[in-house]
């Protein structure tokens, strides 16, 4: 009798294992991406929040279901798009998985690509983060000694407001996805 080992071909159900090449390439332009423009530590959950959101993007902007190393750079302009601050992404990423999902569902199966894109959006979705709260920097000033009314020379700003640590500055819990993209977003420029 044959041993087949784990890394055999077969499936459990004696059907060809299938590998998630589009979602792991997509996941592989994200990182590199990432990499390049040495914004975060790979290790932290905010590279993972960035990555993931790029990745999805990528995945989910592929709609011929062929992401070709070629046609990445022509890409970029559409994912810089996509990403933009004030951009519906949630709700694109929303529609775009729902439409896959009702396509798979339809067609019987769910591949391994669109499950685990589905694991990370839903790990976008429900993990929040801690990080600086954008909206009250203004309302930080006074930490800094200065009013918001202060016209002083902005490089002496800039410096002082480097000297003021990241406890000083009011944080919130912010939803992966909401860090995330903003950061695929500078990478992709960086790139």
């Amino acid at each position: 009798m044959r041993h087949k080992g784990q890394g055999s071909a077969e499936g459990a159900d004696g059907g060809e294992l299938t590998v998630p090449m589009a979602w792991l390439y997509a996941e592989y332009i994200a990182d590199e991406l990432l990499r390049t423009g040495d914004l975060m530590p790979p290790s932290s959950f905010e590279f993972r929040a960035g990555r993931d959101a790029l990745a999805l993007t990528i995945f989910l902007s592929d709609s011929e279901g062929e992401l070709s190393g070629i046609r990445v750079v022509s890409q970029l302009d559409n994912w810089l798009s996509l990403t933009a601050y004030e951009r519906p992404w949630q709700r694109w990423v929303s529609e775009r998985m729902d439409a896959l999902v009702s396509e798979a569902d339809s067609a019987g199966a769910r591949g391994p690509d669109l499950e685990l894109a589905l694991n990370a959006w839903s790990w976008l979705e429900e993990t929040e983060l801690l990080a600086p709260d954008l909206g009250a920097v203004v309302d930080a000033l006074p930490l800094m000694g200065r009013s918001t009314d202060d016209t002083a020379d902005g490089a002496d700003w800039a410096n002082e407001a480097d000297e003021v640590s990241d406890e000083r500055l009011p944080q919130v819990w912010t939803p992966a996805w909401q860090l995330g993209l903003p950061l695929g977003h500078l990478a992709i420029h960086l790139f």
